[in-house]
């Protein structure tokens, strides 16, 4: 299945966060493509079958800078029929923790893309935790897109 995950990063953990994403579902074979969303445009991901955007968040749940030209242009792009996902780094300090993955799910929903999880949302360091946890919503991706028949077992 081919895969994008577009992520953008403050702190090392939503790249972190991506990387290992990328690493399980590989292994799972699909075939990742990772790309900063500062270096990407919301047209190019319509090429792909699963989406994934790792969104970091800044301040009480805002999108980080290096998000907002990729969100404001995904209005442009009909991403219907396509499967995707949403993680990203917050910060359990402020009341809406990792907003910023809600903000996005919001977006590609908008778009017509079918969410297959729930949005993984961790805390700010990346960690021992931190990796099981994206190897498990990798798992979890990979076990959704073979139920619905999107990879041949």
């Amino acid at each position: 299945m081919k895969t994008v995950i577009v992520y953008s990063s403050m702190t090392g953990t939503t790249e972190f966060m991506a990387d290992e994403i990328a690493a399980a579902l590989s292994e799972a074979g699909h075939a990742v493509d990772i790309k900063e969303a500062t270096n990407t445009s919301p047209q190019e991901i319509a090429d792909y079958d699963l989406i994934l955007i790792g969104a970091s968040t800044w301040d009480d749940g805002d999108l980080w800078d290096e998000m907002i030209d990729f969100y404001e242009e995904l209005p442009d792009v009909d991403l219907s029929g396509k499967k995707g996902a949403v993680f990203g780094a917050g910060d359990s300090f402020y009341e809406h923790f990792a907003g910023a993955v809600d903000t996005m799910e919001e977006a590609l929903k908008q778009q017509g893309c079918e969410l297959l999880l729930d949005g993984l949302k961790v805390d700010v360091v990346p960690d021992d935790e931190i990796k099981a946890a994206c190897k498990t919503f990798a798992q979890q991706l990979d076990r959704r897109c073979r139920e619905m028949g999107l990879i041949r077992q």
